[in-house]
C-alpha cells in the first residue's frame, strides 16, 4: 500500500501541519474514533445477523407449517 518513504512524508506533513504539542493529542482522539467505529460496525454486523438468524428461522417454520396442512394419504 504505502512504503516507508510516502509514510514518512506523511508523517512529516502532518507534524509540520498540527504540530509537537498537538500531536500526541490528535492521535488519542484519532484512536478513540477507531474504537467507536469498530464497535458501532460490530453492533451493525451482530444486528444484521440476528435478523438474518431470525428470517431463516421464520421461513423454516413456515415450510414445516405448509408441510403439515398436507394430510398424507394413507390406508384406512
Amino acid at each position: 500500500m504505502f512504503g516507508m518513504s510516502e509514510l514518512a512524508v506523511i508523517l512529516l506533513v502532518v507534524i509540520v501541519l498540527v504540530g509537537m504539542k498537538k500531536l500526541p493529542e490528535l492521535m488519542r482522539s484519532a484512536g478513540k474514533a477507531t474504537r467507536i467505529l469498530k464497535s458501532e460496525m460490530k453492533a451493525l454486523n451482530e444486528k444484521d445477523a440476528k435478523a438474518h438468524q431470525r428470517q431463516h428461522h421464520t421461513s423454516r417454520a413456515a415450510r414445516g407449517t405448509t408441510a403439515k396442512q398436507h394430510k398424507p394419504s394413507g390406508r384406512s
